[in-house]
């Protein structure tokens, strides 16, 4: 197979080549071209050395990027291309870094350091692909498999167990038998790596098109990282919307889900409360009476201590405390959410809403149709400028103090305006809001 390689790129190993050196393209691009899709960049391995790439291109920007590491970035055409030498890695004594860098001559040494076959190809226009271990055979197989030891490979750098669970997630690839022995039993090693790249690594996992088998297979890691789930692993439900336990359920909304990341964060934590919340009725009837709301803050808890960024850590927890709501393609019912939640996360709530509803059972997707319904409304009470929020009443504070209010009143009185507009109690306009005011305050 003959991989299109963009123009400037095949210019920078045309002119490693034509000073002696070998020059390939290698890793994710090679495997994003073999699986049909477009490389979001192209990373180059070459023999020369970076003092030797850096007179190679003298003519042209470089960048010395990872010089330590063999890594220099070239600028080709306005884009930057990262040009890394052959390379042995020496002792992982941190579980993340090597110690020790030594450059070599021999792609198979720069190959087999690599962490997964899929990514340890490399390719070259003039000599074709290099693949000593398999990599394309994986790709067809749809396989996840450790370069060599998979235990060797991960003790050198812990956050490859995290890769090998995001790469399955992210192609809808079975993890291969040893591979995935080594990821259960070497799990312990992530309590090595930082909260924030294991975070990365985890926002991936759970934005790709298959991510209920690894989050269902590989609980006991996902335990390690949020250990509030354990108690969520097979927990009956005891209800007769829910076909799943407690995290199955989960792992499914996520899957059943547009992929933005709050709205999958969202999805992944939104029941973490349920355990704790959990009642049962004479009947025998499930019910978590105000798990929304310890899963919020639940959520937060968690998302902070993985190092999210804090818009991402409020916005799950609000779309978290909001997914109970009960759908009704009702005007009144949804002006009262968009005034809860604001325009900017309504839809999101709806997408968590709705992906909750598709991993119950059968009878609830009804509700997904009526979801789509209430966006659809969502939309027309937007476009006709209806009030939704105090900023878009007729009056004003300072028409609230012509009145005589003042202080922390004021703020109480238009609220509750506010609220008599959302229920149709009075109409959105001066005269009859400055009489509704008068009247009730």
């Amino acid at each position: 197979m003959n991989i299109d390689i963009p123009r400037n790129v095949c210019q920078v190993i045309k002119k490693l080549e034509s000073q002696g050196f070998e020059a390939y393209i290698v890793g994710g691009c090679v495997r994003d071209s073999f699986l049909g899709k477009t490389p979001k960049d192209y990373d180059i391995t070459t023999s020369a050395s970076p003092e030797e790439v850096k007179k190679c291109f003298d003519d042209c920007a470089v960048i010395e990027t990872g010089i330590k590491h063999g890594t220099v970035t070239v600028v080709s055409e306005g884009e930057n291309i990262e040009v890394t030498t052959f390379r042995i890695d020496g002792e992982y004594n941190d579980g993340r870094h090597p110690e020790t860098v030594k450059f070599s001559k021999n792609l198979l040494d720069d190959l087999s350091r690599r962490d997964l076959t899929i990514n340890a190809m490399a390719y070259n226009p003039r000599v074709g692909l290099i693949d000593n271990f398999g990599g394309q055979s994986d790709l067809f197989s749809r396989r996840i498999v450790c370069v060599g030891d998979p235990a060797v490979r991960f003790k050198e750098d812990a956050l490859r167990i995290m890769r090998a669970m995001r790469f399955s997630s992210e192609l809808g690839f079975e993890i291969e038998e040893n591979t995935a022995e080594a990821v259960h039993k070497m799990k312990e090693l992530l309590s090595n790596v930082s909260m924030e790249r294991v975070s990365d690594e985890l926002s991936k996992l759970l934005m790709g098109e298959s991510p209920r088998n690894v989050l269902t297979g590989y609980s006991d890691v996902i335990s390690l990282i949020i250990p509030e789930i354990k108690s969520c692993i097979g927990f009956d439900q005891c209800n007769r919307y829910h076909i799943y336990d407690v995290w199955t359920h989960s792992a499914y909304a996520v899957e059943h889900s547009v992929p933005e990341l709050e709205i999958r964060l969202a999805l992944l934590l939104h029941d973490i409360g349920k355990p704790n919340c959990f009642k049962l009725d004479d009947e025998g009837n499930g019910h978590f009476f105000g798990h929304e709301k310890l899963g919020a803050e639940m959520s937060e808890k968690i998302l902070k201590r993985l190092r999210f960024p804090n818009d991402v850590v409020e916005r799950t927890a609000k779309l978290i405390k909001y997914h109970y709501v009960t759908p009704v393609n009702d005007q009144k019912v949804v002006r009262r959410l968009l005034a809860a939640v604001g325009e900017e996360d309504l839809f999101p709530l709806l997408e968590v809403m709705k992906g909750d509803n598709r991993a119950k059972h059968s009878s609830c997707l009804e509700r997904v149709r009526v979801l789509e319904a209430m966006g659809e409304r969502a939309r027309e009470i937007i476009e006709q400028g209806m009030c939704i929020k105090i900023a878009d009443l007729k009056v004003s504070g300072n028409d609230m103090i012509e009145l005589g209010f003042s202080g922390a009143k004021i703020g109480e009185v238009l609220k509750s305006l506010l609220d008599a507009v959302l229920d149709d109690k009075t109409n959105n306009t001066y005269d009859e809001l400055m009489e509704y005011a008068k009247k009730f305050f």
